[in-house]
């Protein structure tokens, strides 16, 4: 007892006993819930500690082990069509090593390009999938009879105009004489100026005049081929599916450039004279121009390649995108144009407009998917068998996510690549400890990317979908489940999502065709001629 109150406090110089003041009992509790504290404390860091480490380990081992086994998929789903000449032995040890590495570095890791099949050719190998795509098959089939059969029945003869398709697509050769000028100014201008400024560049320098000038010729570029489609859009006046083909190719281009311009030019700026493992600072024409046809929009020297090219998946490819055009203009023509025909004649009721709401929700997601099986699968496999680029995966099984920061994530693979690499994981660097900032950055850039192209389609400006986009879409990232429901909340919002922008833009453009202009000016594009139409004036 001696030793253990040895630490007790003394008064006078004597150590007390435990009889001689109840503070003693008070000191003991105290000491005791301090220990508890301390040990409390340790035991939370070393279960941080330990919960940090098995996580880095246990990420680092299942991406390698999803590496092999994507490459072993990649093997079978593209027929042992893959050339792996261009891929050293080792090279899933040296990128299991590097993840691991830029993860305790802290730094985001890079996008890794290998050989993979799209996720719908894999599944298609299963028989009970395969089934779902043949009724797909026969609904169109039964489509095309029930056009074939009404027109020979109410006008006693085959009406095959497709007047939609023939408006919607009008003016192609406009369409093609800007986009040969689009892609012949990234080869003709981005390449030989990139070229210049690398080779007279001297090595080791500080930034100076010369690089300042260099990227303010860049910026100048890329703002004329902003402008330059808007105004040849609104001078030849193109109609809807044109408009959104020379603005789709339009931002297509910017991005390559900026991909292209970006990856190389940390090259050029590191470069010093004395590094002699340093290859050529600009790549080869050769590599550029193969970049700018393969569907990635992230730019790398080499990427992995199949050995030949199957025309007729090519060919069977290209005939599904015909296939989904024509699906998506009978659900247009059967569907979706009775719903709106009445827009722009008359006031729209309250009960109108939301049974114009629920009428479309069904045929719009349709469109919807319809939209994402013809480009992501069809049109990007076929571009990447003609120029042997060995990774499809361009989307991910998107439809079974349970939230939507995952669904965002898996949608659209190319264009994620691009906005994580070149967006997010530049403004991360900025800011390192403001991550959330860079999430809207991306979110902010893609919004304003998807109302443009809106905007050019339509000819008017009516942001239904930026206020959805970075209202609701923005704000449901942060609902993260796991359970089935949740893949049905996704669901449901997306179909009412699309329900409702369905109805709300084709109301605004109804309106624009048959209201007055509001004024003279630019405001006429900007202010709802649905919500100022005076239906009164236009009847008397």
């Amino acid at each position: 007892m001696a030793e253990g109150n040895s630490n007790r406090p003394t008064e006078n110089g004597f150590h007390k006993t435990m009889g001689e003041s109840g503070e003693d009992i008070t000191w003991l509790k105290m000491q005791s819930q301090m220990g508890y504290h301390r040990i409390k404390s340790q035991a939370q860091q070393l279960k941080q500690d330990l919960r940090q480490t098995v996580l880095q380990e246990l990420d680092a081992l299942v991406d390698g082990f999803l590496e092999d086994v994507e490459q072993m998929e990649g093997k079978e789903g593209l027929s042992n069509n893959v050339s792996f000449s261009e891929l050293r032995p080792s090279v899933s040890e040296s990128r299991h090593e590097s993840m691991i590495k830029k993860r305790e570095d802290g730094e985001l890791p890079d996008k890794v390009f290998m050989p993979r099949s799209s996720v719908l050719t894999d599944l298609f190998k299963i028989k009970d999938v395969k089934t779902i795509y043949h009724i797909f098959v026969a609904i169109l089939i039964v489509f095309s009879l029930n056009t074939l059969v009404y027109d020979l029945i109410n006008e006693g003869r085959l009406n095959l105009n497709f007047d939609l398709i023939r408006y919607g697509m009008g003016k192609f050769s406009k369409v093609m004489e800007l986009w040969m000028c689009m892609n012949l100014s990234t080869l003709l201008v981005v390449y030989p100026g990139f070229y210049y400024w690398s080779m007279n560049r001297a090595p080791g320098q500080k930034i100076g005049g010369y690089d300042i000038a260099g990227a303010c010729c860049y910026v100048l570029y890329q703002l004329v081929f902003l402008v330059w489609p808007i105004h040849y859009i609104k001078e030849n006046a193109l109609p809807p599916g044109s408009s959104i083909i020379v603005t789709a190719e339009q931002i297509r281009l910017m991005m390559k450039v900026h991909a292209f311009v970006r990856e190389n030019i940390t090259k050029v700026l590191a470069y010093k004279k004395d590094d002699n493992n340093q290859g050529p600072l600009c790549p080869d024409f050769s590599k550029y121009l193969y970049f700018l046809f393969i569907p990635t929009l992230v730019y790398r020297d080499t990427y992995p390649r199949t050995q030949s090219i199957r025309w007729s998946y090519v060919v069977s490819n290209f005939g599904q995108v015909l296939a989904c055009l024509f699906y998506t203009y009978y659900i247009f023509e059967r569907f979706l144009v009775p719903v709106f025909r009445n827009f722009g004649r008359e006031h729209i009721t309250a009960k109108a407009l939301i049974l114009s709401v629920f009428g479309s929700m069904l045929p719009a997601t349709l469109v919807l998917v319809l939209g994402f099986f013809a480009i992501l699968h069809s049109w990007f496999n076929a571009f990447a068998e003609m120029m042997t680029f060995a990774d499809r995966m361009f989307y991910k099984d998107w439809w079974n996510s349970t939230s939507f920061a995952n669904y965002y994530r898996t949608w659209n693979i190319v264009v994620h690549d691009w906005l994580y690499t070149y967006i997010y994981k530049d403004i991360s660097k900025l800011f390192p400890q403001r991550r959330s900032l860079a999430m809207a950055c991306v979110f902010l850039i893609s919004a304003v990317a998807h109302e443009y192209v809106l905007i050019m389609c339509f000819k008017f400006f009516y942001p239904v979908l930026f206020v959805m986009f970075m209202g609701a879409g923005f704000g449901f990232i942060f609902f993260k489940g796991v359970g089935r429901g949740w893949n049905v909340f996704l669901w449901l919002m997306l179909i009412m999502g699309n329900g409702m922008l369905m109805c709300l833009y084709s109301l605004e453009w109804y309106a624009r065709q048959r209201c007055p202009e509001n004024t003279d000016n630019f405001l006429d594009y900007l202010i709802p001629r649905s919500w100022t139409c005076d239906f009164e004036a236009m009847e008397s």
